[in-house]
């Protein structure tokens, strides 16, 4: 072996990850996503979306940490590993992915909103405003129910302090 090709297989054994990278997360994907559309199952319908979707969090992640990547040398290295996981059927971790962790999230979504913006239902209608809301809740759950409410949330501001946690029950909000 000459010294050109022994050169140029360096140069491809330093940079496989830039080389496999865009065929491993891009091309094959794309061949096998064109495939599953074109077959009747909805198995590799589901994998190939899924992969697209774990893919594009990938990216949006990358794009939002890129700085602090550009330092971690091996990131291009664990990318590859990971993609090569979600991608190879034999593994199915995109849909193990999906299945554990994105599907959970979005499925059981709990969000607590701190910041009160009224909603009108229509022009000719009252807005909804913190005093509605409090006569609402008293309405379905009483005025012994907004009481304990009130004095747990007055505790719970003066033990925390300037935080301004307030706890339902298990709860914290």
């Amino acid at each position: 072996m000459g010294s050109g090709a022994g050169t140029f297989l360096k140069v491809l054994a330093q940079n496989f990850d830039i080389l496999a990278g865009p065929v491993v997360s891009l091309l094959y994907p794309l061949y096998a996503s064109i495939r599953a559309i074109e077959t009747k199952s909805p198995v590799d319908d589901q994998q190939w979306l899924t992969y697209w979707v774990l893919y594009s969090m990938i990216t949006l992640f990358e794009l939002t940490f890129a700085k602090l990547l550009e330092w971690i040398p091996f990131w291009s290295y664990a990318k590859l590993i990971v993609t090569c996981w979600l991608v190879i059927p034999y593994f199915s971790g995109a849909a193990y992915v999906y299945e554990h962790y994105v599907r959970p999230f979005f499925l059981n979504r709990q969000t607590v909103n701190i910041w009160y913006v009224p909603r009108k239902k229509d022009v000719f209608s009252k807005p909804d405003d913190i005093l509605t809301a409090a006569e609402k809740y008293m309405q379905e759950n009483g005025t012994e129910a907004f009481e304990k409410m009130i004095h747990r949330a007055d505790k719970e501001v003066r033990y925390r302090g300037n935080n301004y946690v307030f706890s339902d029950g298990d709860y914290r909000y």
